[in-house]
């Protein structure tokens, strides 16, 4: 049993440190779509405002939320992995 909390400890840090590392890679290349779309359309106004906006709404995407698989499938695949091995 402590073998199961052990993988479960160091795997829940890995993929922590995996989902913040993939999070903060997608905001950024969010962020450098957003200024150059700002900078090849020649708008006018208020840039970190345009960026802020953008940036915003893709928190709320849908893309967004689809990180959260960095949790959810390894964590499937290790359920059933466990499953299969011990009671098929």
């Amino acid at each position: 049993m402590g073998g199961l909390w052990r993988l479960g400890v160091v795997g829940f840090v890995v993929l922590t440190i995996i989902y913040i590392c993939l999070s903060l890679y997608s905001r950024a290349k969010r962020r450098d779509k957003l200024e150059a779309e700002w900078d090849n359309e020649g708008m006018s106004g208020d840039r970190d405002a345009f960026i802020e906006q953008g940036l915003t709404e893709y928190d709320g995407s849908l893309r967004r939320k689809l990180i959260w698989g960095v949790y959810i499938i390894p964590v499937t695949i290790v359920i059933a992995l466990i499953y299969f091995m011990n009671f098929h």
